[in-house]
Parts: structure tokens; C-alpha cells; sequence
């Protein structure tokens, strides 16, 4: 509630509680004058002072001979009529009831009436919270953009100019409609952007409504379900209302997967609230009533269990894919968040975008985010690219635990199995460089190879996925050939996990199996509840899926003969990694490659690693030493 409404409802409270003392004390309103004693008054009757007499009930006013008026209350007493008329006095009466005003009397005989219904509105409004009072449950909960607060432009997004180009078009239009309709181009009924969390969907629509410089109303697809069966329908009907009230608009729908689902599934019946919801909202974006001017644009991060009806041309025109950026689209997306912080000179956008393939813009914004708290924890004025490092690992691969206690067996298992993927790692040409090998605890794995492609990849080859699953092999191998097949581990279970799942694509999905060659054999996985048919299909007898499964152990089998022969055979790099491993805890991938390849040792100067921090720390940079208590 805001200041005005609670400051109304105040000055009725006070209200409220002034009429109730007047009505509870109405003697209170006739009386007036000097105020005597009944005994003064009986005194100066009986001495013939009295001129007239003014009685209301118990209350009496008068006025002496000498012209002063006068009132007091009069208890029971008997033959006080007599007595005023024995000394001469002129006597007036009338009942209490006439000299109040009519209109109190009304207000005195509905006021409790008057406060329930007040009472009663009061928390109704506050129940419903939303637009409309206590009638207010079907009207839509679309908010306008404040173009004051927090403006995004085009120029705040990056990486995904595809896309951008698409929506600025939409923009263009709103601002230009002549350009475009003058060779015969409609304007579009609605654009949908489509893409993984992160990718910049809602903040390509905030840019939207700071460009576009028409109203722009924003609601979230869950904001039309409720409780209430039919309010979610009446919802959409009152925002399309909106929408034609302040043609030319765009209308932002975040989520609309929670409303847009497919129908059919079965469930519910034909009253299925979500899907009278979805029938509107298919009527109102393209039914015999037109909706010029009123433009939807729609986010969703699933478009798979979309409506068909609803990515028509007609509702949908457009469906803007906003994907995963690329190296240069990551380093223009740093570049942006880069401007609020305080960086070196010594970094490197493109070396830390060439560094995060596969990231989001979400991601991208976390490392620069986490980077800055990173130097700021180290009492820095500035980031530097260590602190970059540092945040993309701690994004990939969690935070280090250095205060798990670890026994000395566990840390040399740790140690020889982290090893053993990287040695396997090592001698697969296909396989990615490494990018860095620690057996420090991080998120929920006890050590960890990290590995980061060179460039973009879009597909994998054969080679690289056989290649993936030696790699993951590798540990488990590594700790039979070290400790016996008796004392391994269940540390290979996310290792085995993944092998599994990459034989069962190459199998199932991608057709690499010579046996039962280029078909797709992957059943109907999708969950009812998602908006897909009850029925389920089984697209393979039982014989093809005993193939399947042999093949797929096939592929496991040969994958972790791969990683056996590599590791016999380079039993040697394998003890020396390990051994450098329990040292140092945490090995660069240069830092590996020197070791096995050219068979240098690694150094690692403390004190020249102390002078660089000095130096990049903010008392460094004035040419100060930081004081250190132990």
C-alpha cells in the first residue's frame, strides 16, 4: 500500500473514533454557557433570578434576570415543573433525540454496519495484492518498463548479433513503419527467442524496451496461472486490453513454457485451466479480432514442448535463436562487464575468452564478477589476469577444499588416478589439450583433469569420443595397475558414468556402430508432465537391444584397453606425475607437458611468486611492502 491509501485510511480511523466519542456522549452537543451546580440552581429559583428555563432530558438551560445564561444537569427531582412555575419562570421542553442533527442519527444507526463493509474491502485489497482491489483476480499482472530505472540498450548486449539484428528490426519498424510497409512488409505479430539459460533472452528484451521507445509491458508466464479456474484466461484477454489502450506496444511474456505447453497429454480433462489459458492466449495473438499494433515477444528456454499452434507464422513470426557465443561474441560479452571493474593493463580479454568455450553470458558475467571479489579478498585496488585464471576455475570446477582432511593413502590414490587421465590424456592425439590437473578437493570431486578444447567445437568425430572414453577410463586403470584389483575405488563412478553415456550416443544417436549401423534406436524419454502424450514408444525389439548393449559395452571394453596399453607402456610418466602430484597439489597444463615431454622439473619460486603479488597488490603499486602478521 502505498503513502496516499494509508494516509486516507487514517484520517478515516480518526474519524471513526471522534464520531463514536460524539455519539457515545450526545449531552456533550447542548451543552453551553456557565456551568452551575443543581443546589446554586435551586437557590436562585427560590430567590427569583431565574428568567426562563430550557429543558432537554436531564440537561437544563437558562438565562438569570440579569441576562447571563447558564446550564446544569437536574437529577430526579420531584415537583421541579411546579416549583419554576410557582416563582414565574418560562419553562420550554423537548426530548434529547430532536435536537440532534438527522444526519448523525443516520450515521449513528449504520455506523457498524459502514465499518464492517470498510473493514471487510480493506482486507480484501490486501489479500489480493494485485491490480483491480478485491475484484482485481482477473486482471493481468503485465507491469510497464520504466525507462528511467535502469535502462538497457543495444549497446549493453553482445555476442549475439544474429539475434540482436533481428529484434532491432522489430524496433525499426515501431519507430519507422514506412520504410517497411511502403513495399508492402507487415510488421511482425511476435518474435520468440529461443535459447539455453543465460544466453541473454530477458536482458535482450530489457534492451528492447530501452530502444524501442513505445510502452513496453513485461509479465511472467506463470503470473496467469492460479488457483481460480478461468482467471488465467481473463488475464490474457485484459493485457491484449492493455495492449490496444497504448498501440503501438510490446508485450514481453519471460517463461511462456509455463503457460504455452503442448495440449493433449490427457491429463486434466477438457477444464484443464493451463490449457483454457493457452486457447485464449492462441485466440487473442491471432483470432477474427486483430490485434494491430500490439506486439508479443516471448522467451523460453524449452521450446521442445511448445504448443505447434503457438510457433506458427502468424502468433510467432519469428523464432530469434539467442545461442552460446563464440570467441569473439565471449570477448565483446567481457568486454561489457569488464567496464565496472578495475582491471590491469596486463589483461587479456581474448586470452580469457579463449579460455571459457562453452560458456554463457550468465558464466561470463560470474568469472568477471567473482574476479573482482577475488582481488578485493586480496586487498587489491586492481584485477589482474590471476585473478581471472582463478575465477574461471573456481566457475568450472568449484572451489577448492584445503581444509578436507585427507590421509596420506587417500591423497596418493587421489594422485595416481588424476594420473592416470592425464597421462591417457597425453597420448590421445584427439583428446583436448589440458588446461590443469589438481587433486585438491573442488565442488564435489576429490581431484580433477581439466581439459579445454583449443577452439569452437560444434560436432565430435569418432576419434574424439573414443578418445573420451579411454580418458575416463584412465583413473580406474591407473589404480588396478598401482594398488590391484582389489583396492579400487569407487572414485571412477563419475568416470564410468560418462564413458556410458558417450558409447550409448555413439550408439543410439549418432549411428557409429558398425554392427547396426547409421539408425537412431534412443526411445521416448519425455516425462508426461512435460506437456507430451501418455503414450510411450518403444522403438526396438528385444534383440536389437541386447545389440545395443553390447555394442555399447563393446566400445567401454575397447576404451578401457586403450587407456590399459597406454599406462603399461608409460608406467614410468605415470609414477613421475603422481609423485609431482602429491608435491605441488595443483600442475598447469604447460606444467605437465614439460614433465612427461622434455622431462624438466618443475620450480617454483616462492619468493619471485611473493614480489609479483607485491607488485600487483594495492600497496605494491605504490611501492609499498604489505605488512604480514603472523
Amino acid at each position: 500500500m502505498n503513502l496516499k491509501n494509508l494516509a486516507m485510511w487514517g484520517i478515516i480511523v480518526f474519524l471513526t473514533i471522534g464520531l463514536y466519542n460524539m455519539f457515545k456522549n450526545p449531552q456533550s452537543t447542548v451543552r453551553g454557557g456557565n456551568q452551575i451546580i443543581f443546589s446554586e440552581f435551586l437557590t436562585s429559583v427560590d430567590n427569583g433570578e431565574v428568567l426562563k428555563v430550557d429543558i432537554q432530558g436531564s440537561n437544563i438551560k437558562g438565562v438569570f434576570s440579569n441576562g447571563n445564561s447558564f446550564t446544569t444537569y437536574s437529577p430526579n427531582y420531584p415537583n421541579l415543573i411546579e416549583k419554576l412555575s410557582d416563582k414565574g419562570v418560562s419553562i420550554s421542553a423537548a426530548p434529547l433525540e430532536e435536537k440532534m442533527p438527522s444526519l448523525f442519527g443516520v450515521l449513528l444507526s449504520w455506523f457498524p454496519m459502514l465499518l464492517l463493509i470498510a473493514v471487510w474491502i480493506f482486507f480484501m485489497r490486501q489479500m489480493q495484492g494485485g491490480k483491480g482491489g478485491a475484484m482485481g483476480f482477473g486482471k493481468s499482472k503485465a507491469k510497464m518498463m520504466n525507462e528511467l530505472k535502469g535502462k538497457v540498450t543495444f549497446n549493453d548486449v553482445a555476442g549475439v548479433e544474429e539475434a540482436k539484428e533481428e529484434v532491432e528490426e522489430i524496433v525499426e519498424f515501431l519507430k519507422d513503419p514506412k520504410k517497411f510497409s511502403r513495399l508492402g512488409g507487415k510488421i511482425p505479430r511476435g518474435a520468440l527467442l529461443v535459447g539455453s539459460p543465460g544466453t541473454g533472452k530477458t536482458l535482450l528484451a530489457r534492451a528492447i524496451a530501452g530502444e524501442a521507445g513505445v510502452p513496453f509491458f513485461t509479465i511472467s508466464g506463470s503470473d496467469f496461472v492460479e488457483m481460480f479456474v478461468g482467471v488465467g484466461a481473463s488475464r490474457v484477454r485484459d493485457m491484449f486490453e492493455q495492449g490496444k489502450k497504448n498501440s503501438p506496444c510490446i508485450i514481453f511474456i519471460d517463461e511462456i513454457d509455463a503457460v504455452g505447453r503442448s495440449r493433449g497429454a490427457g491429463l486434466g480433462g477438457g477444464n484443464d485451466e493451463r490449457e483454457q489459458t493457452l486457447n485464449q492466449l492462441l485466440v487473442e495473438m491471432d483470432g477474427f479480432d486483430t490485434n494491430e499494433g500490439v506486439i508479443i515477444i516471448a522467451a523460453t528456454n524449452r521450446p521442445d514442448v511448445l504448443d505447434p499452434a503457438l510457433l506458427r507464422p502468424g502468433r510467432f513470426d519469428r523464432q530469434v535463436v539467442v545461442g552460446l557465443p563464440d570467441i569473439i561474441g565471449r570477448e565483446k560479452i567481457l568486454k561489457v562487464h569488464a567496464k565496472k571493474i578495475k582491471m590491469a593493463p596486463d589483461v587479456n580479454l581474448r586470452t580469457v575468452a579463449r579460455g571459457t568455450p562453452g560458456f554463457s553470458g550468465a558464466d561470463l558475467a560470474n568469472i568477471v564478477n567473482e574476479a573482482a571479489l577475488l582481488a578485493a579478498r586480496k586487498s587489491k585496488r586492481i584485477v589482474t589476469l590471476a585473478e581471472f585464471e582463478e575465477a574461471r576455475d573456481k566457475v568450472m570446477m568449484g572451489a577448492e577444499k584445503r581444509s578436507m582432511v585427507q590421509t596420506e593413502d587417500d591423497k596418493k590414490l587421489t594422485a595416481y588416478h588424476e594420473a592416470g587421465h592425464a597421462i591417457v590424456s597425453l597420448n590421445e592425439e584427439a583428446d583436448d589439450p589440458i588446461h590443469k590437473a589438481t587433486i585438491l578437493p573442488r565442488g564435489r570431486a576429490l581431484g580433477m583433469v581439466m581439459t579445454l578444447p583449443e577452439r569452437d567445437k560444434y560436432s565430435q568425430n569418432r576419434e574424439y569420443m573414443k578418445s573420451q572414453i579411454a580418458k575416463a577410463m584412465g583413473g580406474r586403470v591407473a589404480e588396478e595397475i598401482i594398488f590391484g584389483h582389489d583396492k579400487v575405488t569407487s572414485g571412477a563412478m563419475s568416470d564410468i558414468k560418462a564413458a556410458t553415456s558417450t558409447a550409448k550416443h555413439m550408439v543410439t544417436e549418432a549411428g557409429m556402430s558398425e554392427l547396426l549401423g547409421p539408425l537412431s534406436y534412443g526411445d521416448n524419454q519425455d516425462e508426461v508432465f512435460l506437456g507430451r502424450s501418455v503414450a510411450r514408444n518403444q522403438q526396438m525389439s528385444e534383440d536389437t537391444q541386447k545389440k545395443v548393449d553390447s555394442e555399447v559395452k563393446k566400445l567401454v571394453d575397447e576404451g578401457y584397453d586403450r587407456a590399459k596399453k597406454i599406462l603399461n607402456e608409460k608406467i614410468e610418466d605415470l609414477h613421475k606425475l603422481a609423485k609431482t602430484l602429491l608435491l605441488y597439489e595443483t600442475l598447469t597444463g604447460d606444467e605437465i607437458r614439460d614433465l612427461i615431454f622434455h622431462n624438466k622439473s618443475i620450480e617454483r619460486n616462492d619468493e619471485k611468486d611473493q614480489a609479483e603479488e607485491e607488485k600487483n597488490s594495492a600497496l605494491g603499486s605504490m611501492g609499498l611492502k604489505p605488512k604480514i602478521v603472523h
